[in-house]
């Protein structure tokens, strides 16, 4: 069971970089209440569950990629959430639904090359 719950954590986090690194637009930044946050966050993970098991993101999960706000995800990303995340396939995700992603940028404690 703590496999899965740890896999489970995992695939979230994962979930909530790919969104973090992918959204620095300013045109997006607005104040969200924790709730709001905590909904995009979810909405984000059910639409992304696939690209757990290395598979495409679907158009739904680019979409949520693109709209999810970063300051509803970088405030949660710790060092031991950080050292779960394979920041080069995040990239290549975030790059695969259309969004570039800059050099050096910071989301909680992960810094993509």
């Amino acid at each position: 069971m703590e496999g899965k719950m740890g896999r489970a954590r995992a695939f979230m986090l994962f979930l909530v970089v790919v969104t973090a690194v992918g959204m620095w637009d300013a045109r997006m930044a607005r104040a969200l209440t924790a709730a709001q946050c905590k909904q995009e966050r979810n909405i984000l993970v059910s639409a992304c569950t696939p690209v757990l098991k290395m598979k495409p993101a679907s158009p739904f999960c680019c979409e949520r990629l693109r709209v999810t706000h970063i300051d509803c995800v970088c405030p949660i990303i710790t060092p031991q959430l950080a050292a779960l995340i394979n920041v080069n396939y995040a990239i290549k995700v975030i790059q695969g639904c259309g969004r570039p992603v800059p050099r050096h940028f910071k989301c909680g404690s992960i810094t993509t090359p």
